[in-house]
């Protein structure tokens, strides 16, 4: 069994939030609407969003970074630099403490891979949406589709590695949601969930973003550091590792260790590549890219 430590994940959230600048400021300008005063990012890990709908907001307006974790809200608070204000709030906690700590009814609320980290994923979409003001809106980007960084076959081990790891995080985020005090599932998709919320309008845009190879050494950095976290994550041997990257669920589980489902051949290759002083480093190669889409649904409130 492992223990959650969202304090360990801060320094990695920080970085995806700097990493990712280009991509929040894109989307931020996209959902950001004229006459906006107040915009929340709930979950807000590093402060990347954040960051990004304080720069795209008339002057004057409020943003609000929300995270259940003091050590990942400090990052947010570096980030952004004091253009934002940071509250220790967690999701799970429901409504009345989010309203408290935003103030005032908000035209935009932004949560992202936060909400799938709730035991009751529904009453947290419930509970965001009523913080709404009239005609407001509550973006989710949660799914899509999962990146790609690798070549089909690397030249050590089973060609289709990332597809493998792939399948391994289904399986272990599986377990994670069941090992969720008071766990409810969710059996349909996040627009039916908008919907149930009492939000019209609800749409989806899928939004492809790619960095071709070569990577900047600072990309390639990412990428690398971030399989190390997801092998890490799926590794029975590891035990002091950190289950989850979501941001800001604010509390601990444990998740049993022989779920996770990597095979050992497939840990070895892994080693491999991820071993700095090795000749199979990823970290050294010229032909690693980052091709993702991401999913952000969009529900609005009644004016």
């Amino acid at each position: 069994m492992i223990e959650i430590d969202w304090a360990e994940e801060a320094g990695r959230l920080r970085a995806s939030a700097e990493g990712e600048a280009d991509w929040n400021r894109m989307v931020a300008a996209g959902v950001v609407r004229a006459g906006d005063k107040v915009a929340v990012d709930v979950g807000c890990g590093g402060g990347g969003m954040a960051k990004a709908l304080s720069e795209a907001l008339p002057a004057g307006a409020t943003v609000v970074a929300i995270d259940a974790d003091p050590d990942v809200l400090e990052q947010a608070r570096e980030h952004t630099g004091g253009a934002v204000r940071c509250e220790l709030v967690s999701m799970d906690s429901g409504a009345e403490p989010l309203r408290k700590a935003i103030d005032a009814p908000a035209d935009l609320i932004w949560a992202s891979a936060s909400v799938h980290h709730a035991a009751d994923q529904q009453a947290a979409v419930d509970a965001l949406a009523s913080l709404l003001a009239p005609g407001g809106r509550l973006a989710l980007a949660e799914g899509g589709l999962p990146a790609r960084s690798l070549p089909w076959d690397l030249g050590v081990g089973e060609p289709g590695l990332e597809l493998r790891l792939d399948a391994a995080q289904d399986r272990w985020f599986k377990v994670m949601r069941d090992s969720l005090p008071g766990s409810v599932p969710l059996p349909y998709g996040w627009t039916e969930a908008l919907t149930r919320a009492g939000l019209v309008e609800v749409t989806t845009q899928s939004i492809l973003s790619e960095t071709p190879a070569p990577l900047s050494p600072e990309r390639l950095e990412q990428v690398v550091h971030g399989f190390r976290a997801r092998v890490d994550r799926l590794n029975p041997e590891v035990t002091d590792l950190i289950v989850g990257h979501g941001q800001g669920h604010g509390h601990g589980h444990s998740v049993p260790l022989d779920a996770e489902g990597l095979s050992a051949e497939d840990l070895a290759t892994w080693e491999l590549l991820l071993d700095p002083e090795g000749e199979h480093y990823l970290g050294r190669r010229s032909d690693l890219a980052v091709l993702s889409v991401r999913s952000i649904h969009l529900g609005h409130a009644a004016r």
